[in-house]
């Protein structure tokens, strides 16, 4: 898979949320860290997706917003 986006990490699927359109999809990438992700279920089925399996989380944006309280 090549891809124009240069934020990519790989991980394990950890959850997967079902909700009646899309799920929420939780990737360990290391280090404790989890990336959600909201997709369509048609998405989460197609691409076989479960806990446990290898995924990749991929980042393209314009922006990125940082706030502080």
């Amino acid at each position: 898979m090549k891809l124009s986006a240069r934020n990519q990490f790989k991980g394990t699927v950890t959850k997967i949320e079902k909700g009646a359109v899309n799920a929420i999809v939780g990737i360990e990438i290391g280090g404790g860290n989890v990336m959600t992700a909201t997709v369509s279920l048609a998405a989460v089925k197609e691409l076989g997706l479960e806990v446990g399996k290898e995924a990749y989380a991929v980042i393209k944006a314009t922006s990125v917003m940082v706030g502080i309280d």
